[in-house]
C-alpha cells in the first residue's frame, strides 16, 4: 500500500497499541487479541529483545490488514532496520532529521516525539507525517486542544498515559489518533494469559475514539 493509504488506514482506526517488551511466545496472542478489538497498528519497541523478527513476522502475517511499525525509535540507523524488518511507520520519543528523512525516503510513515509548538512546527517541517505529543498525559488533555487554533493544521496524536478515562478528551480536543501502552496492552492479563481481556479493552478504547469523533 501506498504510504498516503495507510495514513487514512491509520487514522481511521485512531489506536495504535504501544507493545513494549513482549516475550516472543506471547507476541502472537497479543496481536491477535488487539487486531480482534479493532487495534489498527501495532507498534513494537525496538528495546525488545527480537523486535525487528517480531515486526518481520506480524507484517507477514497481517500484510495489509492493519499496520505494524517500530517504536522508541532513536536514530535513522534504528529506523532504517525496522523498515528493512517491514516497519509501516517509525515512531520516535524524540524529533531527529535524519530519522525523518530516512523514513520518507522509505516511503514510510513517520511520527517523531515532539513536545513544544517551536518543535511541532519544526518537525512538520522537516516532513513529519505525524506528531507524537509526548508525554501526552503529562501535558494534559487541553494541550493538544490548545494547540488547534495556529496549528490545527498539523495533525497530532498523543501518547503516554493515554488511558480510557481520558482518550474520548484528546481526541475531542483534535487529537487525530492516540498511541496506548500499559492502560491497552494490561500486563497482567498477559502474564495470565487471559488475552481476551486485551480484546475487550481495544474494543472499549475503539468505541470511545469514535465517540469522540461523533
Amino acid at each position: 500500500m501506498k504510504k498516503w493509504e495507510n495514513l487514512i488506514q491509520l487514522k481511521e482506526s485512531g489506536l495504535i497499541a504501544v507493545i513494549r517488551r513482549p516475550k516472543q511466545p506471547q507476541i502472537e496472542y497479543i496481536s491477535e487479541a488487539l487486531v480482534e478489538g479493532g487495534t489498527g497498528a501495532l507498534e513494537i519497541t525496538l528495546d525488545t529483545p527480537g523486535a525487528l523478527e517480531m515486526i518481520r513476522d506480524l507484517k507477514k502475517k497481517y500484510k495489509n490488514r492493519i499496520l505494524v511499525g517500530a517504536g522508541t525509535v532513536l536514530d535513522a540507523v534504528s529506523a532504517k532496520s525496522a523498515i528493512d524488518a517491514g516497519s509501516d511507520f517509525i515512531f520516535c520519543p524524540s524529533f531527529d532529521v535524519e530519522t525523518i528523512q530516512i523514513t520518507n525516503r522509505h516511503g514510510k510513515i513517520s511520527i517523531p516525539g515532539v513536545m513544544t509548538p517551536t518543535e511541532i512546527v519544526q518537525a512538520y517541517s522537516a516532513g513529519a507525517d505525524l506528531l507524537k505529543i509526548f508525554p501526552g498525559a503529562a501535558l494534559g488533555e487541553s494541550y493538544i486542544k490548545d494547540l488547534q487554533g495556529p496549528l490545527g493544521h498539523i495533525p497530532m496524536m498523543p501518547t503516554g498515559g493515554v488511558n480510557l478515562d481520558n482518550v474520548e478528551s484528546f481526541i475531542k480536543g483534535g487529537a487525530v489518533a492516540v498511541g496506548v501502552g500499559g492502560s491497552l496492552v494490561d500486563s497482567n492479563a498477559i502474564a495470565e494469559e487471559r488475552y481476551d481481556v486485551l480484546t475487550e479493552i481495544s474494543k472499549e478504547f475503539i468505541k470511545r475514539i469514535q465517540k469522540g469523533r461523533s
